[in-house]
C-alpha cells in the first residue's frame, strides 16, 4: 500500500499503459524522509505524501483537487484536513484504478490520453464530506485500494489550510496528545501581567517525545488551530524565540501591547520573516496577536500587557519532530484595572465578559440613561460558583450563589445607580457572562428549567442506542444534543474538568453531532422532549450533552450525561 509522493504527471505515467497491469511501486523509506524534509518538493503539488503534513492556499470560489493511491485493500487511512483563516468545503471520494487500458501498440499515446481524462474527469465515491472552520479528520481502519481524491474550496474569501494522510495512523501519531484535563489556568493575574499554567502533554512526559509549547496572545478571540494563528501572523509578523532557560520575559518589546517595536529589535530576537511566493510584500499594520515559544515549561508570565483590558490566551503543544501541533482549551483574562478604575461600567443590554481570580472579586456598575420600572441581570457562571451581590443607591437587594444560568428581575427606580459585586470561586478562577437590561424582551441569554439534568432510560437502553429526555420552558428555543465516546473510567470527577459551560456547540466536532431540533410547551407540566441516538456500539460509554441556543445567539449547556450501551443483546 502506497500514498503517491510525486507530480501528478508522473502519477499518470505510473499508471498501465500496456496490455498488462504494472505494480505501483512502495515506498522507499530513505528517499521519502529526504523529500519531506524538502519542503519544496511538494510545494504547489497536487499529490499528497505518505505520513506528512502539506500546507497550501486556495483562491476564493476555485477548488483544488489532490490526488493519492491506496495500493492494497483493507488498508488502514486517516486523512485531516485544518481550516487556516476561513471555513472550507472539502469532499474525500475513490475511484478504481484502470488496470488496462484499450489501446494498442507501443508507440500510441492514446491509452495515456484516455486514462488522463478518466483520472480527472470521474468523480468517484463520496467517501466524506464536511464544511465549516473546525479541524476535521476521515478515519478507517480499512479502505479499499484506488485513486483518492481530495477536493477542496473555500467560498469565503481566499485562505490557507494544510492536509495530512496516512496509512499507518496508530504508529505514526504526529499530532501531540492533550493530557486529560487540557484547560489553561490563570494562577496569577495583575494590571500588567498574567501568569497560566497547564498539564503537560502525555506525548511528552509519557512517550518522551520532543514537545516545545507555544502561547497565543490577543484581544480578539480564542483559536482553533496554529494555522490560523499563522495565517492571522501573515508573513511580516513576529514569531518569538524561546527565552534562555529560567527566565521568563515579556513577550513585547515595546510600551503597550499592539504597538509596533524598534526596527532593529527582531532582529535581536531572532524574529523569523518570509514573503509569499518569493515577491516583495508591503509592508502590513500590526495585529494585536502575538505567539511565543517556551520550550517544554508549563508555566508563563505575560508581561506588559494593557490594564483593565481583555485578552485570550491559547496554548499549542508542537511535536518538534513533526511539526505539527495540538491546542488546548483557550481561555481569557481580564487585566487588573487601574487603581484609580475600581468599577465596570455595564451597558444596557450588552454581554459583558468578566474574569475573577481565585478568591478574588469584580465590581461592575450600572446606571441606566432612563426610567424603569424594572431591571434584569442575567448571570451565566462558566466554571464553579460565584457569588453575587447587587446594592441600589447602598441598599442591599440581593445576595445570591449562580452556578450555570441565572436571571434576577428587580425593582427599579428613578435615576438609581447598581453596584454589583461578584466574588469568585475558593476551587480557582472565574469565568462568566452578566447582562443587565431595563427592557425585559432585550435578553441574550435562553430561558433554562429549573432542572437542568439529561435523564436515561435504563430499560430502553440498547447495544446500539439509548434513550433520554430533558426539561424545556414555555419559550421556543433549539436545542442540540451532542455524543462523545469516553472510556470505561470516565468519572463524575473528570466530567467536572470538561472544558467550560460557556463554549457553544461551535466548538465540537461535527462527528459528534446528533441532531439539532427546536422545542416548547405552554404547559410547563409538559415541556419534556425525548430523543433516541442510535448508532452506537455495544458495551461502549458515551459523554451526552444537551445545548440550548437562545435567540441572541448565545448558548447554554446542559449537565453532561454519562451513559453506557448494553454489552449483549
Amino acid at each position: 500500500m502506497l500514498l503517491l509522493r510525486c507530480p501528478l504527471p508522473l502519477l499518470l505515467l505510473l499508471l498501465p499503459l500496456g496490455s498488462r497491469p504494472q505494480k505501483l511501486p512502495t515506498r522507499d523509506e530513505e528517499l521519502f524522509q529526504m523529500q519531506i524534509r524538502d519542503k519544496a518538493f511538494f510545494h504547489d503539488s497536487s499529490v499528497i505524501p505518505d505520513g506528512a503534513e502539506i500546507s497550501s492556499y486556495l483562491f476564493r470560489d476555485t477548488p483544488k483537487r489532490y490526488f493519492f493511491v491506496v495500493e492494497e485493500d483493507n488498508t488502514p487511512l486517516a486523512v485531516t484536513v485544518t481550516p487556516c483563516d476561513a471555513p472550507l468545503e472539502w469532499k474525500l471520494s475513490v475511484q478504481e484504478l484502470p488496470e488496462e487500458t484499450s489501446g494498442e501498440g507501443s508507440g500510441d499515446s492514446e491509452p495515456l490520453e484516455q486514462q488522463k481524462q478518466q483520472i480527472t474527469n470521474e468523480e468517484g465515491t463520496e467517501l466524506f464530506s464536511y464544511k465549516g472552520n473546525d479541524v476535521e479528520y476521515f478515519v478507517s481502519s480499512s479502505s479499499p485500494s484506488g485513486l483518492y481524491q481530495l477536493d477542496l474550496l473555500s467560498t469565503e474569501k481566499d485562505t490557507h489550510f494544510k492536509v495530512y494522510a496516512t496509512t499507518t495512523p496508530e504508529s505514526d501519531q504526529p499530532y501531540p496528545e492533550l493530557p486529560y484535563d487540557p484547560r489553561i489556568d490563570v494562577t496569577s493575574l495583575g494590571r500588567t501581567t498574567v501568569t497560566l499554567a497547564w498539564k503537560p502533554s502525555p506525548t511528552a512526559s509519557l512517550l518522551r517525545q520532543p514537545i516545545q509549547y507555544c502561547i497565543v496572545i490577543n484581544k480578539e478571540h480564542n483559536f482553533k488551530s496554529l494555522c490560523a494563528v499563522e495565517a492571522k501572523l501573515s508573513s511580516d509578523d513576529a514569531f518569538m524565540m524561546a527565552p534562555k532557560p529560567g527566565l521568563d520575559f515579556s513577550p513585547f518589546d515595546f510600551a503597550h501591547f499592539g504597538f509596533p517595536a524598534d526596527n532593529n529589535s527582531g532582529k535581536e530576537r531572532g524574529f523569523l520573516k518570509s514573503s509569499k511566493f518569493g515577491r516583495q510584500m508591503s509592508p502590513k499594520p500590526r495585529v494585536d496577536l502575538h505567539r511565543v515559544c517556551i520550550g517544554n515549561k508549563n508555566i508563563f508570565t505575560v508581561s506588559d500587557l494593557k490594564p483593565d483590558t481583555q485578552y485570550y490566551f491559547d496554548m499549542f503543544a508542537v511535536n518538534t519532530n513533526t511539526n505539527m501541533s495540538t491546542a488546548y482549551v483557550g481561555t481569557f483574562a481580564r487585566t487588573k484595572e487601574e487603581a484609580k478604575q475600581k468599577t465596570v461600567e455595564l451597558k444596557d443590554g450588552k454581554v459583558t465578559d468578566v474574569f475573577i481570580k481565585r478568591k478574588g472579586a469584580k465590581f461592575l456598575r450600572f446606571a441606566p440613561v432612563s426610567s424603569h420600572q424594572k431591571v434584569t441581570f442575567s448571570v451565566h457562571s462558566c466554571l464553579d460558583a460565584v457569588q453575587i451581590q447587587v446594592r441600589r443607591d447602598g441598599k442591599l437587594l440581593l445576595s445570591q450563589s449562580v452556578e450555570g444560568v441565572r436571571q434576577f428581575q428587580l425593582r427599579g427606580k428613578a435615576k438609581a445607580k447598581y453596584l454589583i459585586r461578584l466574588k469568585g470561586s475558593k476551587k480557582g478562577a472565574s469565568m462568566l457572562k452578566i447582562l443587565a437590561t431595563t427592557r425585559p424582551n432585550k435578553q441574550s441569554f435562553p430561558s433554562l428549567p429549573e432542572d437542568t439534568r439529561i435523564k436515561a432510560f435504563d430499560k430502553l437502553r440498547t447495544c446500539s442506542s439509548v434513550t433520554v429526555a430533558w426539561l424545556g420552558t414555555q419559550e421556543r428555543n433549539k436545542f442540540c444534543i451532542y455524543k462523545r465516546e469516553v472510556d470505561d473510567n470516565y468519572n463524575e470527577e473528570q466530567k467536572k474538568r470538561e472544558q467550560n459551560q460557556c463554549l457553544g456547540p461551535d466548538t465540537r466536532k461535527k462527528s459528534e453531532k446528533v441532531l439539532c431540533k427546536y422545542f416548547h410547551s405552554q404547559n410547563i407540566q409538559k415541556a419534556v422532549t425525548t430523543e433516541t441516538i442510535r448508532g452506537l456500539q455495544p458495551g461502549k460509554s458515551y459523554l451526552l450533552d444537551v445545548y440550548v441556543i437562545g435567540h441572541g445567539g448565545h448558548s447554554v449547556k446542559y449537565q453532561s450525561k454519562l451513559v453506557k450501551t448494553r454489552k449483549f443483546c
